[in-house]
């Protein structure tokens, strides 16, 4: 025989309180883990990358087509000279680099096809090195630490970590093929550098196919800029009109993660801004799965990763065709063509383009198209991130310094949410009142789930306590805690910021985890001040946490735990200061 639960809705509601909080708790501890795994994923040990049997895709797969093109693929003259020119291993290994320096770059470019590899931003080094850590280990007797203090190599000519951004042109149905990234060109000079008199630097390549057409691509590169013109200008000397578009684009190679790391990470893979669709990723799986195919006034096609973007933006009063290809051998493909042109016989036009190759700094970047800020990615939570990165922005523009900025953050987020925290906390200290009379009904009722649960309501309804009130303020305000990582996360100004002493690199883990065990021992306090659950296992797990969050804590970035020893130091006083006073109540 079936027996019917006896038990009220309401009743069942109150039988569920008991765990609420310990559930909650579980939720935050489930987020702590995502976060810590994040972070691995962009600071751990790197993943083995795939390697690959060519260095690049084959002609006839790379070379877009706009809708009334010339078969790219087709074996015509130039297609054979180009093959000739530029086997496959020429898109790593060329005849001949040409070599460019300037304030903010160290870069190659190759002759085939005038596609830019190997480029170093001398402004950020892999790693920072700690002189502080550094002199306490000599003080020691023990050697300085091995770091990285090459630049960040952003696009990459080897074959296991191929990034590159290739140019070209396609000819339409009838005119001459011109130059593409397979093609050779021809230099003057195979050195170019910025020197300290000079605001820009014009790095020209010449191609001619001695029938009158006659091609200049220029790279221009300014002082203090992250952004590269290209202008390829076609020179039509011959007695036919030319017609057709340039097309630039980004091919790169991911890195493969055999340990297929589930958990939420920053983002690594394409993206496109259009006028319809605004900002849009779409991640290598999603290039083989279907290309892209589509026009829009305006926007711009990238590449980006942790920190870093490489975006090529066409002028935006034009229209531009987006599309994405996957290549063999794992190689995806991201870029935009130009609308078709025509230059008449005896005359000469223009394509220009810009390339942003840099840090994702989000004053600067917004300054250059519509919605490039935005590859500084928040994902759903960028509504909240923004104003964060703007306030922290704002702050540091004031102060000087990204660590005390963010104690700043967090005194006026916590200034925000005061008037909630006061009604968790005093909320958690009417309950931590309670708590000798919840453990005699425990004592009593123990072995009747049902009636210490109803004797339990009546105590709450009697003492006008509210078992939720402590839980709800503090779910409004976990939104706000995940922004204010990811903001961390993805600041570049954090990477390698100084904060105090030891604290050299805001975006690293403190190098002698005082910090973590700060954030474990103001947990600890907090702890003491919260209501014990009536449950004792509960009450037994929940001792465990201040030791598990300070494990989970030795591997977070500093900035993130300035952040969270700053909130429960303010917390702490918070609370002392109500509990008190509740107890001291009638």
């Amino acid at each position: 025989m079936r027996v019917e639960s006896t038990l009220s809705p309401k009743k069942i509601l109150v039988k569920r309180m008991d765990n609420i909080r310990f559930i909650l708790i579980i939720a935050l501890s489930t987020i702590i883990l995502m976060l810590w795994q994040a972070w691995q994923a962009d600071y751990g040990p790197e993943p083995e990358t795939a390697k690959t049997e060519t260095a690049s895709a084959t002609l006839k797969a790379d070379v877009p087509e706009s809708l009334n093109a010339h078969s790219q693929s087709g074996e015509t003259e130039q297609n054979k000279q180009s093959v000739a020119a530029s086997p496959e291993s020429k898109v790593v290994e060329s005849s001949k680099i040409i070599t460019v320096k300037t304030d903010l770059y160290n870069l190659e470019i190759d002759t085939i096809g005038g596609t830019l590899r190997n480029l170093d931003l001398l402004a950020y080094p892999v790693e920072k090195e700690n002189k502080i850590v550094n002199k306490l280990r000599a003080t020691l007797g023990f050697e300085p630490e091995q770091k990285n203090l090459k630049p960040i190599r952003l696009l990459d000519g080897s074959a296991e970590r191929l990034f590159l951004a290739q140019s070209g042109l396609i000819a339409s149905r009838g005119s001459e093929l011109l130059p593409n990234h397979h093609t050779e060109f021809q230099v003057d000079k195979e050195n170019f550098q910025l020197d300290p008199n000079q605001n820009t630097l014009r790095v020209p390549l010449v191609w001619r196919d001695g029938k009158g057409m006659k091609v200049i691509k220029t790279y221009i590169f300014t002082r203090g800029s992250y952004l590269i013109t290209l202008q390829q200008k076609v020179i039509n000397d011959s007695d036919k009109d030319w017609t057709g578009s340039q097309y630039n684009q980004l091919l790169r190679l991911p890195y493969k993660d055999k340990k297929k790391n589930t958990f939420i990470r920053t983002y690594t893979g394409g993206v496109v801004y259009t006028n319809e669709d605004k900002y849009q990723k779409i991640k290598f799986d999603d290039m083989a799965d279907e290309n892209l195919n589509v026009t829009t006034k305006g926007g711009w096609s990238a590449i980006i990763q942790h920190y870093f973007a490489s975006a090529w933006i066409p002028p935006a009063d034009q229209e531009n065709h987006f599309y994405t290809k996957e290549l063999k051998n794992s190689h995806y493909v991201i870029g935009s063509y130009s609308p078709v042109v025509t230059v008449p016989a005896n005359s000469e036009h223009i394509f220009a383009e810009e390339l942003y190759e840099g840090p994702k700094i989000q004053t600067i970047m917004e300054k250059i198209a519509p919605g490039l800020e935005l590859t500084v990615d928040y994902g759903w939570l960028t509504i909240i991130g923004k104003p964060i990165y703007w306030l922290l922005n704002k702050i540091h523009s004031l102060i000087g310094n990204w660590g005390w900025s963010i104690l700043g953050v967090t005194l006026f987020i916590k200034t925000l949410f005061f008037k909630l925290s006061d009604v968790s906390y005093r909320s958690m200290a009417k309950m931590r009142k309670l708590q000798p009379k919840l453990k005699a009904l425990k004592d009593r009722f123990g072995d009747d789930r049902q009636r210490f649960n109803t004797e339990m309501m009546a105590l709450y309804k009697k003492e006008k306590v509210n078992p939720m009130g402590g839980c709800l303020p503090i779910l409004v305000q976990i939104p706000v805690f995940i922004s204010l990582y990811w903001v961390l996360i993805e600041t570049v100004e954090l990477r390698q910021a100084p904060f105090v002493l030891w604290i050299q690199d805001l975006s690293a883990q403190d190098p002698f985890f005082v910090l973590p065990v700060l954030m474990g021992i103001t947990m600890k306090i907090q702890q003491s001040l919260n209501p014990a659950p009536v449950d004792p296992l509960q009450a037994k797990v929940i001792k465990m946490f201040p030791v598990v969050f300070t494990v989970f804590f030795l591997f977070f970035p500093a900035g993130l735990v300035v952040y969270w020893v700053m909130n429960n130091s303010l917390s702490i006083i918070q609370q002392w200061i109500i509990t008190k006073n509740i107890e001291k109540e009638d």
